[in-house]
């Protein structure tokens, strides 16, 4: 991972200043202020508060979370606050989102326009010129060293049609400016990758120019940033990685990932999920075989062990995929031979066959490296050693259920679903968040448009480690009772074994009316992939032969291509699931409906939800009320907040899920809705009832 080698930062060794930044936070957002004045901008008294207090929290190092509506304009409430500091203090401000979108936005829109303030005015201009990175995986970077080497190896590495993959990689890496894995098209085949990446002690700057390098070029960057972009699945890879703390935080043990930083968590709803499966285990088959076979691989007679480990090491790699092969293939036939996933709640389901081998295995890289000299040669093979070891500490560790605080489990996937992985999660995330995020004594934010439950922040804090922060809420300043409409279908049946079928053919039916009636684009949100694939085999081709634009998640296309596409075409259907309830921003006609199949309840059958439940049980409490509605209600918020992305878009939100009506929880739903007003309709009414914007 990128990044956590780096010793020191714009603030290493400096004490603190006093920090201008409550005080310019009200000058800037204020009804006369500069963003107002100087850039044409115009006042939003959300938006100043969020800015304020946000300044407020930073200059304390203290915890905030702050729900702030769409069209608050948060992004710039807390970028410019937290740059004033930055640059005030010597400190680096993380910034971590969930969504390539929002990062992108961040990066492309927002910090340019916080520089465009900064230079609106002769007091502001010296934070103008702050330094901005993106933060991205190691493993996403080329490495020309390594490359340079894979190319003088590769009649011990690579066969013949690895080799011409190697040839295009090299080919691409004469006129890539970034060396970053997603320019490269089609993707490189992972086993080569592997080979040439910057995820390897043999990419360092011992090893590296970093004129030349592209990741050490980025380390250089990060180094200077006083903003740092990151992701949340990356961020709490590095945290889990031991963060700030592991490489020598800054003033009493300060900092998140790097000494003396402070965060800002946008997009903070989708925390305790992404946290959750990070702070777990996750070993699969497929890595397992491609671990092995980068040290010999038996079909190409290719490997480090084809140079170093002689025959030994070859005999010991083939014993270990053997060995390797028993033990994946007598889970899925013994386990996981009815379902795709299964929750594990007895120590030993297989005997540890793999053990011996990758023991061996782990001894001999340890010995012929010994024998080395220092240089890359002895760095990859300890590299290779400790890699090793961290797959025979995973394995015994879920074997043994070795956690108790955790929920173990195995899941087949892939295209054929023959991958299997073994997986971990811990059923409270908060203690661990409590550590290593809202315990480093560093200030951080978090911000969504969705954070409470029931109108309290309180619930989610709880939930996330965050007991003691400040909790802050402002609504949106568009007018959504002018704006947005809303329809609920009465007589679609309940979910339930029963009537699955007539369910589905009236879902088919409603969005076929409704996306019929409304002239721009419609976002139909899924909560099954079943239901989606079955609805769409039956509208698609009557949509095809009206030239209606349809589109679908699950394709050829990312949710960002989706989104892209959906806005150019301006009145096409598109249907999603779990991805596409959040996230998602397609202003104007294009996007004039979101349609709400199912209210989307997490199956409480997964690992996770069911250990959850459980202890909620124990503790005398009720899942329902106190996990599986408080998710539901943020997911639906979620969904229904894609609608209105400016003032200016008006559009419709239409409920297939007649729950709303006939449970008691469904006014928790309704209540939710950024509009009081909502209108009935049943197939008998319909025609009458449901009027979209002209």
């Amino acid at each position: 991972m990128i990044g956590l080698n780096d010793d020191s930062g714009p603030g290493a060794g400096h004490g603190p200043k006093p920090s201008r930044v409550r005080e310019l936070a009200e000058e800037l957002f204020g009804e006369n202020g500069v963003l107002c004045d100087a850039l044409g901008l115009e006042h939003r008294p959300e938006q100043e508060q969020m800015a304020c207090v946000t300044a407020g929290a930073l200059y304390r190092d203290e915890p905030l979370l702050f729900e702030a509506g769409t069209g608050v304009g948060k992004s710039l409430a807390y970028l410019i606050p937290g740059i004033i500091h930055a640059v005030e203090q010597g400190r680096q401000l993380i910034v971590s989102t969930h969504t390539i979108s929002l990062q992108e936005q961040i990066e492309q829109k927002d910090l340019p326009i916080c520089r465009r303030v900064f230079k609106a005015s002769p007091d502001l201009a010296k934070y103008a010129d702050f330094r901005s990175t993106v933060l991205v995986g190691k493993s996403n970077y080329l490495c020309p060293t390594r490359l340079g080497h894979a190319l003088a190896d590769r009649a011990s590495l690579f066969a013949d049609a690895d080799y011409e993959e190697l040839q295009r990689i090299a080919t691409w890496a004469e006129t890539t400016t970034t060396g970053l894995r997603h320019e490269l098209k089609p993707p490189p085949r992972p086993e080569i990758w592997d080979a040439v990446n910057a995820d390897s002690s043999a990419c360092s700057r011992k090893h590296c120019d970093d004129a030349k390098c592209h990741y050490q070029r980025a380390r250089a960057r990060l180094r200077t940033a006083q903003v740092i972009i990151v992701n949340h699945a990356l961020l709490f890879a590095l945290i889990n990685a031991g963060g700030a703390r592991a490489h020598g935080s800054g003033p009493e043990g300060q900092g998140v990932l790097f000494p003396d930083d402070f965060l800002v968590l946008d997009e903070a709803h989708t925390v305790p999920e992404v946290a959750t499966d990070n702070f777990g285990l996750s070993l699969s088959s497929y890595g397992v075989d491609r671990a092995l076979k980068h040290l010999f691989n038996p079909r190409t007679k290719r490997g480090l062990f084809r140079k170093h480990g002689g025959p030994q090491g070859q005999q010991l790699v083939l014993d270990a995929l053997d060995a390797s092969q028993q033990f994946f293939d007598f889970l899925a036939t013994r386990i996981l031979d009815q379902r795709a996933i299964v929750r594990v709640r007895e120590q030993g389901v297989a005997e540890p066959m793999l053990d011996g081998p990758l023991g061996a295995l782990h001894r001999l890289l340890g010995k012929l490296a010994d024998k080395l000299e220092d240089g890359r040669e002895r760095d990859e093979l300890l590299e290779q050693h400790m890699r090793l070891k961290g797959l025979q500490a995973g394995l015994n560790e879920w074997l043994t259920l070795g956690d108790p605080g955790h929920v173990y489990w195995l899941e087949r996937s892939g295209r054929k679903q023959t991958i299997v992985t073994l997986r971990s999660a811990p059923i409270d995330v908060a203690p661990e968040l409590r550590q290593h995020l809202f315990g480093c004594r560093t200030s951080v934010v978090c911000t969504s448009a969705t954070l409470a439950m029931g109108g309290s922040i309180e619930p989610f804090a709880k939930r996330i480690g965050a007991d003691a922060a400040e909790t802050v809420a402002v609504k949106s300043p568009f007018d959504f009772d002018r704006h947005m409409r809303v329809f609920v279908a009465a007589d679609v049946p309940l979910p339930s074994p029963k009537d699955a079928k007539l369910a589905i053919e009236t879902l088919t039916d409603y969005i076929r009316f409704c996306t019929g009636k409304v002239r721009g684009g419609s976002l139909v949100l899924f909560t099954s992939y079943t239901d989606m694939r079955t609805v769409a085999a039956a509208l698609e081709p009557g949509w095809r032969a009206a030239g209606r634009p349809f589109l679908m998640q699950g394709a050829d296309l990312s949710r960002t291509e989706l989104a892209q596409q959906m806005r150019q075409l301006g009145n096409a259907v598109l249907f999603g699931t779990d991805s596409f309830w959040t996230g998602v921003d397609v202003p104007g006609a294009a996007l004039s409906q979101v349609i709400i199949t199912r209210l989307p309840f997490d199956p409480p059958t997964h690992p996770i939800t069911e250990a959850k439940c459980e202890q909620i049980q124990a503790a005398g409490g009720k899942p329902f009320n106190e996990l599986t509605l408080p998710d539901a209600l943020i997911k639906f918020r979620q969904g229904v907040g894609r609608l209105i992305r400016n003032k200016t878009d008006r559009g419709t939100v239409t409920i297939l899920d007649s729950r709303v009506l006939a449970k008691a929880y469904g006014r928790e739903f309704l209540a939710s809705l950024p509009t009081e007003a909502y209108e009935r309709m049943s197939l008998t009414d319909r025609d009458r009832v449901f009027r979209p914007f002209p």
